[in-house]
């Protein structure tokens, strides 16, 4: 009995192992396949996107509400511009035993769009914006499929940088609302780009 309970545990911690593994893998290809194919980012420049190591502690299941008929309004941008949105919804999770809530995004204009009808945005800032990554933030992509259920999975270690990260005065990339700063260091996902603009 004592032998087959230590197998047991031997397996278990193998399987916890493997799983740790595997998705530290899923997220450097991950990792990979956006530098490759980056939309600003290009040839000798990619040496200067960089990321926190893949942390599964940054990957969490959120309680998602949903907020219904609320306003639309207007999102300041870099560029002195505003982007037509309102709150979809808000993610109730916690990361090193704080509880956090980021409000959900949906666009107006993207709304219309074929191909973006069902996207879904979060953008955040934390306590690492400004010194390790970006400091007006980063965005995390969510699809209306994700939260249909009443949770979905919040993977900061796929957060990314705005475009405006690596060109000053180009594009107009949304600011993150006051409501979407957490009060804690994400040190996931990408960083700052090392290189100045």
């Amino acid at each position: 009995m004592k032998h087959l309970l230590l197998s047991f545990l031997f397996f278990l911690s193998f399987s916890f192992i493997y799983a740790q593994d595997n998705y530290k893998d899923s997220i450097l290809a991950y990792q990979h396949s956006y530098i490759e194919n980056h939309g600003v980012v290009k040839g000798d420049e990619h040496q200067y996107l960089h990321f926190f190591a893949p942390d599964e502690i940054f990957r969490v299941t959120a309680r998602f509400e949903k907020i219904y008929d609320a306003p639309w309004f207007k999102m300041p941008t870099s560029a002195n511009e505003y982007q037509v949105h309102r709150v979809y919804g808000i993610l109730h999770f916690s990361i090193h035993d704080t509880l956090l809530s980021l409000p959900v995004y949906q666009s107006q204009s993207l709304m219309k769009s074929k191909q973006y009808a069902d996207y879904l945005f979060v953008p955040f800032t934390d306590k690492s914006s400004g010194e390790e990554s970006y400091d007006n933030g980063r965005y995390i992509d969510l699809l209306l499929k994700d939260v249909e259920t009443g949770s979905c999975i919040l993977d900061f270690n796929r957060a990314y940088n705005p475009y405006c990260a690596y060109v000053t005065g180009k594009y107009s990339c949304p600011i993150p609302p006051r409501e979407n700063d957490l009060p804690v260091a994400i040190h996931a996902g990408e960083m700052r780009f090392g290189k100045s603009h």
